[in-house]
């Protein structure tokens, strides 16, 4: 029988010898990636990551000890080793297993997480919970390399060094090469830095040096000192110590010699701790070290080669986003693209290889990239932010202070608008309509196709202010791109079909359902009119107000929750207009977390597919005729 099959919860980790734990850990690697040949996922960070998931359940003792997983991505051998084996096959599968920690799922996932930044917060959080209830467990929040440019993490940092509790923060670095100084000098160098005589020699001293008159605290001092020359010669680590963190490291990440006692020891320290354990990303299959870049959020790929499954010739949004900007840019030298460590997953690496000093990658820092870009605007430049939507929202607060107040004009293509599928309720853009549309000066589109996405990035860029295009995540529709298309006058609607009966106004990738949700309500005798709103600030008063005089109801319909978003925005309008007697539904997201699954899938499920349209439209069509022919 296989050492994983064996595993039904960490407790049986523990049963394990240490020379069994490398064979596990191969074992786990030939479960993990078959399933994600056909279900897609973050394949490279969880290869390399198999050893140190491992070793801290096997000296853990959890759920009861906490393991915190800052963006929690990177979570599969956790999943693995705490019961959900079986389950694992549906993983990001509607339904099925989360992509990431999900405390609704297992009692070993101590804290939900989808954005990188989060974990030291958090578990600064666990500490000092545990205190106030005196409470004895561990904590330990395993953070990657990347989230250090979070400036979140180094305020968890500062906060967790100044209050001096036990925490053990892991670094898994999976960026840097495996230097000289981790092997066995280094190794054993952590083992003595870490282990009891060298601790408790090093208490006993300050101590003794406390108790002598005079020159007892400045030798102290000096002692401390020379101790931080030593570590800064040997060791890369004197930012942490600076910070208040002891710092043990860096170690072998894959190499359980190392990595078993260094972590035992480190797990027994007092106060504020950090070990420094250098991964290899996509170790175990070689596709997925030679590309970690394209494995770190993979789709479904032949196992064999690691090459994609789905190939299509129609561009997606991002790609026809990025090449207008390239195009514009050739015209236009003030042009400069931005993003926050999502430079391939935006597209942005086509503008980078022909414009690359016009391309800044500021890491996992949305707020630093937002008003970074309002100091380029302000000094003339015309920058653009290209962010997902769900990751734009960790910088409002830049976005509302250094652009718009400012009138600054700072571009926003926001990316992965709406349902994006299988990373589910920490990814979904649905908010972004309405988080952006009460910001003064902002003006927000969103284009039907590929085509209108086109002339929309070039209005952004000839407004002299801020102004944000959204589009959703994959494939176009297919449409002809005209590369000529002149910009979209800004606060324009488009009428694309007349009818008496309903007026259906749509946003975005709504619009084509809308088109087809018109023409199976024409065979049911419903006359409807279909209005591409385009703008959801300002709206088309003009085309609204003609709209809303010629027909009995209307059905607002988006991709983006109902509450504050697109269909408010026309209420509101309503209101204001003094247009209470006309019906009005609002098609949208509930006031609810939507759950991952495809996106088709999703959007059956909340009526965005024509046959949702249809339905919703007929219903409310129907309920005012009934509503008339009672009161006539």
């Amino acid at each position: 029988m296989s050492l994983l099959k064996r595993i039904e919860n960490p407790l049986d980790v523990k049963k394990l010898t240490p020379d069994q734990l490398p064979a596990l850990c191969q074992e786990v690697r030939d479960f993990i990636i078959p399933v994600l040949s056909k279900v897609g996922g973050h394949l490279a960070s969880n290869l390399g990551v198999v050893e140190l998931t491992v070793a801290l359940h096997y000296l853990l003792n959890t759920p009861k000890d906490k393991i915190i997983w800052d963006t929690s991505n990177q979570t599969y051998t956790h999943k693995l080793l705490t019961g959900r084996r079986e389950r694992f096959h549906t993983l990001r599968q509607f339904g099925g297993l989360s992509g990431f920690c999900k405390r609704e799922e297992s009692v070993y996932d101590t804290f939900n997480a989808g954005h990188a930044g989060t974990g030291v917060s958090a578990a600064v959080g666990f500490v000092e919970a545990r205190r106030h209830l005196a409470e004895d467990y561990k904590v330990v929040c395993v953070v990657g390399d990347g989230a250090l440019t979070a400036g979140m993490t180094l305020e968890g940092l500062q906060h967790a060094g100044d209050l001096k509790q036990d925490l053990l923060v892991v670094l898994n670095d999976n960026q840097m090469s495996i230097s000289r100084n981790v092997g066995a000098i280094s190794a054993y160098l952590n083992r003595t830095f870490t282990g009891e005589f060298y601790t408790r020699l090093r208490e006993e001293t300050s101590q003794l040096l406390e108790t002598i008159p005079q020159i007892g605290e400045p030798m102290k001092r000096m002692a401390l000192r020379a101790e931080e020359l030593a570590k800064g010669l040997l060791l890369p680590g004197l930012l942490f110590e600076e910070l208040g963190f002891r710092y043990v490291g860096p170690i072998d990440g894959h190499n359980f010699d190392h990595l078993l006692p260094t972590l035992e020891n480190t797990l027994k320290l007092k106060g504020p701790t950090l070990l420094h354990v250098i991964t290899k990303k996509g170790l175990g299959y070689e596709p997925a070290m030679r590309d970690p870049v394209w494995f770190h959020a993979c789709s479904p790929f032949d196992l064999a080669t690691g090459r994609p499954l789905k190939k299509s010739t129609t561009p997606s949004y991002s790609e026809v986003a990025v090449q207008t900007l390239i195009d514009l840019a050739r015209q236009d030298k003030r042009i400069v693209a931005l993003t926050a460590a999502m430079c391939e997953g935006t597209g942005l690496s086509a503008f980078e290889k022909v414009f690359p000093d016009r391309l800044y990658d500021v890491g996992i820092a949305e707020q630093h990239a937002v008003t970074f870009a309002a100091g380029l605007a302000a000094q003339g430049l015309r920058p653009v932010v290209c962010m997902y939507s769900t990751f734009l929202q960790r910088a409002y607060d830049q976005v509302v202070h250094d652009v718009a107040t400012q009138n600054l004009p700072v571009t926003f293509c926001i990316d992965r608008g709406g349902l994006v599928a299988e990373d589910g309720t920490t990814h979904h853009g649905a908010f972004d309509l309405a988080y952006l549309r009460h910001v003064p000066n902002m003006v927000i589109m969103a284009p039907k196709d590929e085509n209108e996405l086109r002339r929309m990035v070039k209005t952004c860029l000839q407004h002299d202010g801020p102004a944000a295009v959204r589009y959703p995540r994959g494939r176009g529709i297919g449409v002809t791109i005209d590369e000529a298309a002149p910009p979209v006058p800004i606060g324009s609607g488009e009428l694309l079909v007349e009818g008496s009966d309903i007026a259906l106004v749509a946003l975005g990738v709504t619009v084509p359902p809308a088109v087809e949700a018109a023409a199976r309500l024409a065979e049911e005798g419903i006359a409807a009119t279909v209005v591409n709103a385009r703008f959801v600030k300002p709206l088309d008063k003009v085309l609204l107000r003609r709209v809303a005089g010629h027909v009995k109801c209307l059905l607002t319909i988006e991709e983006g929750c109902r509450m504050g978003g697109f269909g408010s925005a026309v209420l509101e309008w309503l209101s204001d207009e003094g247009l209470w007697n006309l019906p009005v539904r609002c098609l949208g997201l509930p006031d609810r977390y939507i759950e991952q699954g495809p996106q088709e899938l999703l959007r059956e499920k909340y009526g965005l597919t024509a046959t949702g349209i249809f339905e919703e439209a007929k219903l409310l069509y129907e309920r005012v005729s009934m509503q008339a022919v009672l009161r006539g």
